[in-house]
Formats: structure tokens, C-alpha cells, sequence
């Protein structure tokens, strides 16, 4: 199409240059190719003399094929292999360096020392297996190993944090939106993820940062990741099995990104969990009651405030303890500086559930009525509470009986256009699918509702 041109090569091959400079890449090779005609592909091309280079079939067979390795051994666990009560071993495919029979060893996150007693393969044993080769190893002592744990050597073990500074490439057709919880795999292991912050996108054609709230499809982010439970992990440029990872939507088990790992966040080796002699229990034990978390959701005016007022003042009076958080009061204090975009929604949901569940922890029977519109941020708040601690109450009220309580008039105001991403006109609001209590309030007074979630409630309360 450009007549075979060397000034035209040479300018997109100085393009290429600079943009791999800005990479780090340090080697490039342009080639100028024509597809259709096989030029320079198989064999150099005579219609462009100017060009004294390899074809794109010599360059390969001479090229070296590099890998990001760490020269520590290093074995993410796939598969327990216990056939019977005579053999235990760890299945898996060495992603770094090289283990040898009698080689110490930590099984990390736990950090549980033993010795390689065995490398087993399908052809037999080895004395030795390298970056690359399937084996099992067998230990010279019981070890408690599962799947996604990695055998590392003890002298050299794999750092272990549970908060990083990542490269995300998105994929979903959904935003990334931050705090939205996903789960993360890393090698053979899967955990509970979310991005906290994204510190900026990148211009994949200027390589310049760009401030952002959130992901599109196909934009590249440079992001703070936090995961539930500390994971061994390598950076990317030092290993890629290790330092790689993807991002699956909880709903639809969707691939929804990959991404880099740089480093460990400094915050994550210096914040500790400070244990207290007085917990959660205790302080239900000397309330008399069982701490539990009421989440009211539906539609604004649905009645999930008037409903949970009423749970209190019937609780109450029966001697429990209790708190109420409703969304609205919220708004003028802990979250006043949230508005109502998708990216505020997740994370006022994030900082209530958070809220919550302190109080769930000091005993307390916390009653919360936010809108929560997205199942997601709604199984987020689920995740940080115990067993049967979570009540989910979904008061299901149709739109046109809300519109006609609007009270406040937002509803008027958001078909108007004067109030924009409001829930049930142009945001979506996603109902439950197994709420603990759906409350049908058509034809029922708010009393009627109100002792439907004081009976669920006492019913767990051994009452």
C-alpha cells in the first residue's frame, strides 16, 4: 500500500523504538514483511533491496526464548496425591529454579519447614527437577500442604503480603469499579480480591497516566489490589507464574481482567490484626443475646427505614441491644463526601458493611437500610460476617407504590432529569435471589412486616 518504501519503514520502526524504550523492552526487531506475497517472510524479498536484515523465519529460529524466572525454587501445589494411606505427595509443575532429594523446604503461606524425601514421576524418581517438569514431591514428615500452597526453598522462601501495587488490563464489559470484590487467581491458588484504588490508566499509544475513577473495557490501570488472606507471591518481572494473575467475576465465573504484580504494599508488613482478650462472643455472652446483622434493601421508599425502626422499638423493648444505621444519616457524616455514582454506591456500601460488622463484633444487633442496589457489594457485606450473623431483608415494594409515597419528591425530580444515577429510573437496582426474608409488603401494614423480622430474628436467638 506505501509502494514498498524505506522512509516509511524506517519511520515506524524509530515509533516502535521509542515506544519500547518507554516499556523497558531493550531489544526490538523491525521487520518490513508483505504478507500476501511472502516478502522477507520465508526468504529476503528482491523487491526491497534496502533492506539487509534477517527474514521473519531466520530471526525466529535464532531467537532465544526468554522467561522471567527467579533462580529460588519455587512450586505452586495443584493436586494432593493420596492414593491410600501409604503415599502422600504434592503434585505440581516447578515455575522457579531447581529442588533436589534432602533439599529443605517451607510450605508457604503457613511457613511449615520439612525435607524432599522423593520427586516423583510418571518415569520414575528423580534426584533432582528444574523450572518446567511436573513431579510430586513427598516430604520426610507429615506437613499439612493444599492446593494453591507453594513449596519454596527455606533459605530463599517467596514473600507473602495480602496487599499490592498491580498493572490491571480490563476485560469485562462491565467497569471496573473500585472496592467491588472479585476473586483472584494466582498460580493454583484463588482468594477474595478487591481493587482498592486505581492510582491511575494508562495511554496505551503515549504511554501517559491518566487520572481515573474506573476501568473501561480494554483500558490498562495502574491499581492498589487487596486480598482476604496473606498469599506467597514473586513480582511479575521476576516470575511470571508467581507474579500473574487474573480477576473472575463472582457472579458469572467471567475472566474478567489480568494484571501484573510490582510489589507488596509497605502497609501490608506493618499493619497487624491486634488481638483482644475481650471478643465477640464474650460481649454477646454479657448482652444475653446473639450479635447478628439486619440489611434492610430496596427501593428508595420501599420502607425499609419505617420497617427497621419499628424491629428497634420492639427489640428494645424486650431488653436487647441494639443499633440502627440508615443510609441517609450516614450521608451526613461518614459519608458525606460520597455521591451517587456507581463507583460511591460500592463504596458507601463498603464503609456500612464495615461499620456493621464492628458493631456485630462488639455484640451489638445492628439494624442497616441503604439501598444496596448491587448483589455484588451486597455478598461483600455478607463475606465479613460469621455463619448465620447476616440477615438479608429485602422489602419489596414496586416502583410505581414508591413513586407514590415520594414524600421527598426524588422521584419526581430524578424523571425530571434534576437528580441523575437514581436508583430504579436510569440506575439499576438488582433484587435479591436468597434473601433470609422477603418481605411482599403489598397489602400488609409496616407493624405486620416489622414482627415478621422480630420473629425470624428471635428465632435464632434460642428465644
Amino acid at each position: 500500500l506505501v509502494d514498498l518504501r524505506e522512509d516509511i519503514f524506517a519511520a515506524i520502526a524509530h515509533e516502535y523504538r521509542e515506544l519500547a524504550s518507554q516499556l523497558g523492552i531493550d531489544t526490538v526487531h523491525a521487520l518490513p514483511v508483505v504478507a500476501p506475497s511472502g516478502d522477507n517472510v520465508g526468504q529476503r524479498s528482491a523487491r526491497m533491496p534496502w533492506y539487509q536484515g534477517p527474514c521473519l523465519l531466520e530471526l525466529l529460529e535464532a531467537a532465544e526464548p526468554g522467561m522471567a524466572q527467579s533462580s529460588h525454587f519455587r512450586m505452586p501445589v495443584q493436586w494432593v496425591n493420596r492414593p491410600d494411606a501409604s503415599f502422600r505427595g504434592y503434585a505440581g509443575t516447578v515455575c522457579d529454579g531447581r529442588v533436589n532429594v534432602g533439599d529443605e523446604i517451607v510450605v508457604q503461606p503457613a511457613m511449615r519447614r520439612a525435607r524432599i524425601e522423593r520427586i516423583v514421576t510418571a518415569n520414575g524418581d528423580l534426584p533432582h527437577a528444574v523450572s518446567g517438569q511436573a513431579v510430586t514431591l513427598t516430604l520426610d514428615r507429615e506437613v499439612d500442604v493444599s492446593r494453591g500452597d507453594v513449596i519454596a526453598e527455606a533459605a530463599h522462601p517467596a514473600p507473602v503480603a495480602d496487599q499490592f501495587a498491580a498493572h490491571v488490563l480490563w476485560m469485562g464489559d462491565e467497569p471496573l469499579l473500585p472496592h467491588r470484590a472479585y476473586w483472584l487467581k494466582i498460580g493454583s491458588r484463588t482468594v477474595n480480591a478487591r481493587v482498592t484504588s486505581i492510582k491511575h490508566k494508562v495511554d496505551v499509544n503515549t504511554q501517559a497516566e491518566l487520572a481515573a475513577r474506573r476501568l473501561e473495557l480494554n483500558e490498562v490501570g495502574y491499581c492498589n489490589l487487596d486480598v482476604d488472606h496473606a498469599i506467597p507471591f514473586e513480582c511479575y518481572e521476576d516470575s511470571r507464574p508467581l507474579g500473574g494473575f487474573i480477576l473472575i467475576d463472582r457472579q458469572t465465573n467471567a475472566t474478567v481482567a489480568c494484571g501484573m504484580l510490582d510489589f507488596a504494599l509497605r502497609r501490608a508488613a506493618n499493619v497487624h490484626w491486634q488481638h483482644t482478650d475481650v471478643d465477640k462472643e464474650a460481649r454477646s455472652v454479657s448482652k444475653g443475646q446473639q450479635a447478628r446483622c439486619l440489611w434492610f434493601t430496596g427501593l428508595s421508599g420501599a420502607g425499609k427505614s419505617t420497617i427497621a425502626n419499628l424491629v428497634e422499638r420492639r427489640l428494645h423493648a424486650l431488653g436487647f441491644h441494639t443499633y440502627m444505621l440508615d443510609g441517609d444519616n450516614l450521608r451526613h457524616g461518614l459519608n458525606n463526601d460520597l455521591g451517587f455514582t456507581p463507583e460511591a454506591r460500592v463504596e458507601n456500601v463498603r464503609r456500612v458493611a464495615e461499620v456493621a460488622h464492628l458493631m456485630v463484633d462488639a455484640g451489638l444487633i445492628v439494624l442497616v437500610c441503604v439501598i444496596s442496589p448491587f448483589q455484588s457489594e451486597r455478598r461483600f457485606a455478607r463475606s465479613l460476617f460469621d455463619g448465620d450473623e447476616f440477615l438479608e431483608v429485602f422489602v419489596d415494594t414496586t416502583l410505581e407504590e414508591c413513586e407514590r409515597r415520594d414524600s421527598k419528591g426524588l422521584y419526581r425530580k430524578a424523571r425530571a432529569g434534576e437528580i441523575l444515577n437514581f436508583t430504579g429510573i436510569d440506575s439499576p437496582y438488582e433484587a435479591p435471589e436468597q434473601a433470609e426474608l422477603h418481605l411482599r409488603t403489598a397489602g400488609l401494614r409496616p407493624e405486620q412486616l416489622a414482627e415478621q423480622v422480630v420473629e425470624q430474628l428471635l428465632s435464632g436467638q434460642g428465644t
